[in-house]
């Protein structure tokens, strides 16, 4: 299997030398970052609206301080529709003053 050569594309080729299986659903966790809390709990409210990442939870990390909202989504490990995913939820993250801060699966 070939993958893209950016960051995206190398997390998904160490996934697939794991052993992940590509080809079915799991679950991707992105991390969206924020100083203030009031700014994670809009995008937040903002983001658990639509259809497309309605499960998100969030939480302060007790080392940083950093708050994150942790975005939950089922889908197949494309890397363009994470790519994309990616995209669109710091398009949202942004005007409030959020980042993204990459994603992950949790191994089975």
């Amino acid at each position: 299997m070939d993958f893209p050569t950016d960051d995206n594309g190398q997390i998904l080729a160490e996934m697939h030398q794991e052993g992940v299986d590509l080809t079915k659903t799991h679950t991707l966790d992105f991390f969206i970052l924020f100083e203030k809390v009031g700014d994670a709990d809009k995008f937040a409210k903002v983001i658990s609206e639509d259809d497309l990442a309605p499960n998100t939870k969030q939480q302060k990390c007790p080392d940083t301080g950093v708050f994150e909202v942790l975005v939950s989504v089922e889908m197949v490990p494309d890397h363009q529709l994470i790519t994309d995913l990616e995209n669109y939820l710091e398009s949202v993250a942004n005007p409030l003053n959020g980042y993204g801060d990459g994603w992950g699966i949790l191994a089975e």
